[in-house]
């Protein structure tokens, strides 16, 4: 008598394993779709949110497995079904002879058509079947694989630590060329100069033209130390490398034509590449200062917050700097774009000239 209450629940259960167990074994499932595919090439990346149940990610694996793939599975057993009904048709003539009378075709005429059936068909199949797999490829990486949105944001994040590491790799071969050149050409024009001051010491009975000539090239020997000396700092100052920034700017503010002020309000050490842009930002404006705004004095502030770090430099110039106007403003916001920094110059007629440089917190 308790039976028939109970086959309610039986049902249930019975019509619920059809629903549960894809969910269940959908990763399952997905692995292996995955491993099949990656056999023939096809390699999909799994998604970020797939292990979580309630996501997108989920939702279109399931389709694939309750939907997609059936069908898929279906279209691939109509066509071997199909190949091998035109290999029975195109081949009704040999059974004609082989077993005549023996059953269908009945005539000639029959084993002709069909023939030519398998003909038209065969060359049906020829066409569909080389789709089967590239349908198959296609959907399972639209449904087993990451969304467009997913796809996107990698791809940005690919692009963006591509760039990254060309940043790194221009800012350490800017560091190594400075390296060369500050112990090796630098090394002899000091030598260079050397010799030539003690030659000028102590050769005192020259004639007057050689002389000149003597004095000349010692003096040219010096400035052609002072020049490469500046060269060095503007591929890469060494203080910055060993000191920080803070040294830096201090011996840059230092050496300025006109007086700067400096604050410096940084807690950590950040990223070498944000370090040497943060440099150049504050290099390249106070040589702009000093070369085309006519300003008595300049400020320059570095604040690290928690996410970025805001470099400002302002001076008491003229103003109406236009970073079109090639006076390097340009290259500079090329510069800071390079890290995903944001540079921004106001420049009124009359001034004062503001630059103000926001750099990512990477440490």
């Amino acid at each position: 008598m308790s039976l028939p209450a109970k086959l309610p629940v039986a049902t249930i259960a019975l019509l619920a394993v059809p629903v549960i167990a894809p969910v269940v074994a959908s990763p399952v499932l997905t692995a292996a779709h995955r491993s099949r595919l990656a056999r023939v090439g096809v390699v999909i990346p799994p998604s970020r949110d797939e292990r979580v149940w309630r996501s997108v990610a989920r939702v279109r694996q399931l389709v694939y497995h309750v939907l997609v793939g059936p069908l898929l599975l279906l279209a691939f057993l109509t066509v071997i079904a199909g190949w091998l009904l035109v290999v029975g048709c195109g081949t009704s003539l040999l059974w004609m002879w082989a077993r005549p009378g023996g059953g269908l075709p009945h005539t000639v005429w029959e084993a002709c058509a069909w023939t030519v059936a398998a003909a038209v068909g065969g060359a049906l199949l020829w066409w569909a079947t080389p789709l089967l797999p590239v349908v198959d490829a296609r959907c399972a990486a639209v449904l087993l694989g990451p969304g467009d949105g997913e796809r996107l944001s990698r791809r940005v994040d690919d692009l963006t630590e591509s760039r990254a590491g060309v940043v790194e790799a221009a800012d350490a071969e800017r560091r190594r060329l400075e390296r060369d050149l500050h112990d090796g050409v630098q090394q002899r024009l000091v030598s260079l100069a050397v010799n030539l001051g003690v030659a000028r010491a102590t050769l005192a009975d020259l004639p007057e033209p050689a002389r000149a000539v003597l004095d000349d090239a010692h003096d040219q020997a010096k400035l052609a130390i002072a020049e490469l000396g500046h060269l060095v700092r503007g591929l890469h100052p060494p203080v910055l490398e060993d000191r920080g920034l803070d040294a830096a700017l201090s011996g840059l503010a230092g050496t300025a034509a006109i007086p700067v002020d400096l604050t410096v309000r940084l807690p950590y050490r950040p990223d070498p590449a944000v370090e040497a842009v943060a440099y150049f930002v504050v290099s390249e404006t106070l040589t702009n200062v000093i070369k085309h705004a006519h300003a008595t004095r300049a400020g320059v502030v570095v604040d690290g917050g928690p996410e970025t770090i805001v470099v400002t430099v302002e001076d008491d110039g003229a103003g109406g700097a236009d970073p079109s106007g090639g006076t390097g403003l340009a290259g500079l916001a090329r510069r800071v774009a390079s890290v995903d920094g944001d540079l921004r110059v106001t420049s009124p007629p009359g001034g004062p000239t503001t630059v103000r440089a926001e750099l990512p917190c990477v440490r």
